[in-house]
C-alpha cells in the first residue's frame, strides 16, 4: 500500500446506512448502499483517468473510497456485478472472476468507474454501490476531458456586464458541471475548491447548486442528469469579488486545479491552463524565468521598496505572483525561481567605458585616458577610427596589464553616425574593477581628448535617479542603463532581467522594457522604480513591461487605435477595479507564443506540460 491511496471513511459517503440508535451495526447480514463518483479526472498526470488506469501506486488510487469500517479480516469476496465500480484490495484491481480476498491484504475498497450500479458481495456484507459521473462542459456543450483537457482563465469581465444588445449574457470561458446517474444518487449541492500548482488552496465557492436538467445526447436513458450554473475562473480576488458574478466565480492560477466536493468526498477534479481553442490549438501552460534585482540606493544604502531586506523580498515576490496570475489568461506562469533569483544588490562601481558613448562619431585623434587604482592607461586614437576599433584597442590594453575586458556593441541608435562599444573591465579575480576618469593622478585629463570621438564612464548614481533612454536612444538605452543591466548580465538572452531602483531621473515613466532586437546587447529586461510597485493594480506595471518583451511590442494598442482602457497592454489607463487595465486577447496570447514561444530565436516561453505525455506502445 503506498501513500497515494487516499483514505476517505465510507461512513461520509453510506446512503441509507443501516445503524441502530448508539451507532452500531444492526446486524453482520446487511446491505449498505453507498454514493460513489466515477473517477474520470488524472490524480497521477499521466493523461489517463484514473478509472482507467491499471496502477494505482502513483496516485491513480486517490478517490478510492475505502470500507474499513465494514470489511472485517475473515470475509471472503464471493461476487462482484456490474461495471459502475471496481473492487481494489490494497493497490491492486480485483476482477469479476475473482472469488476469494488475498490473504495478505490490509483493507479493501472501492473506485467508481462509470455512471450505473455496481454489486460486490462478502460473506456476510452486501455492498451496493451507485455511481455518478461528473463531467465539465462549456457554455456550447462541448465535453471538456477531464484527463487531458483544462479550465482556462476568463480574459473577459463578466457576461453580466458585457450583456448583448439582445439580453443574452455569453459566458465562452466559463465550465459547468454535469452529474449525469441514477436519480436518487444525483448530489443537490457541492463545494468548489482552486489550488495552487503545490496543492496550496486558493479559493472556494460554497454552496454551488446542482439543478436538474436534460441530459447530454450520449447519456444511456435509465439516467437521470443534473448541472451546476456556468463557474468563471479569474485573475485574482478583484475579479472574483464582483457583486456580479461573485456567487459563480473562483480565483485560479494555471498549473493549479479546481476540485468538486460533495460532502466530504471529491467528485472531480480539472486543471487550470491557457486558452483551450486559439489557431494555435489549445495553449496548456509554459513557463518564463525571471530574474529580480532590487537596487540599492548606493552601496549598503536603502533598499527601493519594502522598507527593509525583508520587505523587499516579500515585494518583489508578491509583484511576480501578479504578474504570473494575470499571464495566467494566456497559460504563461512566470516563475522566479529559487530566492537566488531575487537578490537585493548594490548599484556597480563605475567599471565601464562607453567608446563613442551615444553618437558614436569617428575619431578625429586624440588620447584615451584612465586608471584602476594606481595603473594608469593612455591610448591614442587615430583619426578615422571607428568607436569598435577604439575599443579594442582599449580592450587589448586592459588585457596586457592583466585586467579582463569584454566588448559589449550596442544598437546605433537613431541619432548616431556608428555603433558605440562598452568596455566592460573586470579585476583578474573577476570581480568588477573601479574605473577612474582621465589619469588617476588628480589631473583634470578627460576620459577623451579626441575631438570627436567621445568616451564616457559608466556611473550608476541613483541618488538623482536613473537616466532613462527616450524614443531616440530607446535601442541602446542611456549609458547609465546599460551601465547598471550590463553588470548583472548572466549571458543568457531566454532569462528575463528585472531591475528595481528607486526612482528614475525624471517624473512620468514608473516601467521600461527592452524587447529583442537584432545586433543588440540589452534584450529582455524590465525596469521599473517604486512608483511601479506603489501604482500596484492600477498599472500592473511589471506585467505590462514583460508584455512588451512577450509579445515583441515596443508599442501599444491604442497608440494609433481606440483606447482600450481594460487592455493591460493600454498605454495611460490606470484603474484598479475590474475595469482596469487587465485583459488579454486571444490575438496576444497568440502572439506571445509565436514571438516569444519555442519556436521563437530566443524562447522565452518554455513548455511546461499539464500532465506527463504517454509513450505510444
Amino acid at each position: 500500500m503506498t501513500g497515494c491511496l487516499h483514505r476517505l471513511s465510507a461512513l461520509l459517503v453510506l446512503v441509507g446506512f443501516l445503524t441502530t440508535p448508539n451507532g452500531a451495526h444492526a446486524d453482520p447480514n446487511h446491505t449498505s448502499r453507498l454514493r460513489l463518483f466515477a473517477d474520470l479526472d488524472d490524480d497521477d498526470d499521466d493523461g489517463v483517468a484514473d478509472a482507467l488506469s491499471t496502477d494505482l501506486k502513483h496516485g491513480a488510487g486517490t478517490d478510492v473510497v475505502w470500507l474499513d469500517p465494514l470489511v472485517k479480516p475473515t470475509m471472503s469476496l464471493q461476487k462482484i456485478e456490474g461495471e459502475a465500480a471496481r473492487v481494489v484490495a490494497d493497490d491492486r484491481i480485483l476482477g469479476a472472476s475473482s472469488n476469494n480476498l488475498p490473504h495478505t491484504i490490509r483493507r479493501l475498497g472501492l473506485q467508481g468507474v462509470a455512471a450505473g450500479r455496481s454489486h460486490v458481495q462478502l460473506s456476510g456484507l452486501d455492498i451496493e454501490a451507485s455511481v455518478v459521473e461528473v463531467i465539465a462542459s462549456d457554455e456550447s456543450g462541448k465535453y471538456i476531458d477531464l484527463a487531458i483537457s483544462h479550465a482556462e482563465i476568463a480574459r473577459t469581465l463578466p457576461p453580466e456586464l458585457l450583456a448583448r444588445e439582445d439580453g443574452h449574457k455569453v459566458d465562452g470561458e466559463g465550465l459547468r458541471w454535469i452529474a449525469i446517474g441514477p436519480r436518487e444518487a444525483l448530489p443537490e449541492r457541492a463545494r468548489l475548491v482552486s489550488t495552487a500548482p503545490n496543492g496550496t488552496r486558493l479559493d472556494s465557492i460554497e454552496p454551488v447548486l446542482f439543478v436538474p436538467t436534460d441530459c447530454p445526447d450520449r447519456v444511456a436513458p435509465e439516467f437521470s442528469c443534473s448541472a451546476t450554473t456556468l463557474i468563471r475562473a479569474t485573475i485574482d480576488q478583484t475579479d472574483r469579488a464582483h457583486p456580479e458574478s461573485s456567487d459563480r466565480s473562483l480565483t485560479a492560477e494555471v498549473g493549479g486545479r479546481i476540485l468538486l466536493y460533495v460532502d466530504q468526498q471529491k467528485a472531480s477534479s480539472i486543471r487550470v491552463g491557457g486558452p483551450r481553442d486559439s489557431t494555435l490549438g489549445p495553449l496548456g501552460r509554459f513557463q518564463a524565468q525571471v530574474r529580480m534585482h532590487l537596487v540599492r540606493l548606493s552601496r549598503a544604502g536603502a533598499v527601493p521598496i519594502g522598507g527593509n531586506d525583508r520587505g523587499a523580498l516579500g515585494l518583489a515576490r508578491q509583484e511576480l505572483r501578479t504578474a504570473s496570475s494575470l499571464w495566467g489568461q494566456c497559460g504563461i506562469h512566470i516563475d522566479g525561481g529559487p530566492i537566488a533569483q531575487i537578490q537585493i544588490v548594490d548599484p556597480p562601481p563605475p567599471y565601464m567605458l562607453a567608446v563613442g558613448c551615444d553618437l558614436g562619431l569617428p575619431a578625429s585623434g586624440g588620447m584615451v585616458a584612465f586608471a584602476i587604482g594606481k595603473k594608469q592607461f593612455r591610448i591614442r586614437t587615430e583619426r578615422g577610427q571607428t568607436p569598435t576599433e577604439v575599443a579594442n584597442a582599449v580592450a587589448a590594453a586592459l588585457r596586457r596589464a592583466g585586467f579582463g575586458a569584454r566588448l559589449s556593441p550596442n544598437t546605433r541608435i537613431t541619432s548616431a553616425a556608428l555603433s558605440t562599444v562598452d568596455v566592460l573591465v573586470s579585476k583578474p579575480d573577476g570581480a568588477l574593477a573601479t574605473l577612474q576618469t582621465g589619469a588617476g593622478d588628480g589631473s583634470r585629463l578627460p576620459l577623451s581628448t579626441d575631438a570627436s570621438l567621445d568616451v564616457c564612464l559608466g556611473e550608476v548614481e541613483l541618488s538623482d535617479g536613473l537616466t532613462h533612454f527616450d524614443d531616440f536612444d530607446a535601442a541602446a538605452g542611456t549609458v547609465e542603463e546599460r551601465a547598471l543591466i550590463k553588470a548583472f548580465d548572466d549571458g543568457d538572452p531566454s532569462t528575463i532581467d528585472v531591475f528595481i531602483v528607486p526612482a528614475f531621473a525624471q517624473s512620468g515613466r514608473i516601467g521600461e522594457s527592452f524587447i529583442y532586437s537584432k545586433g543588440s546587447s540589452v534584450r529582455n529586461v524590465v525596469i521599473m522604480d517604486r512608483a511601479a510597485v506603489r501604482a500596484g493594480a492600477r498599472s500592473f506595471a511589471l506585467a505590462h513591461e514583460l508584455g512588451h518583451i512577450f509579445l515583441e511590442m515596443p508599442g501599444h494598442p491604442d497608440d494609433f487605435g481606440v483606447d482600450q482602457s481594460s487592455s493591460l497592454m493600454d498605454a495611460d489607463a490606470a484603474d484598479p477595479t475590474i475595469f482596469g487595465p487587465r485583459r488579454l486577447t486571444m490575438e496576444e496570447c497568440e502572439r506571445a507564443f509565436l514571438q516569444s514561444g519555442p519556436g521563437a530565436p530566443v524562447p522565452l516561453l518554455n513548455p511546461w506540460p499539464l500532465y506527463r505525455h504517454r509513450e505510444k506502445p
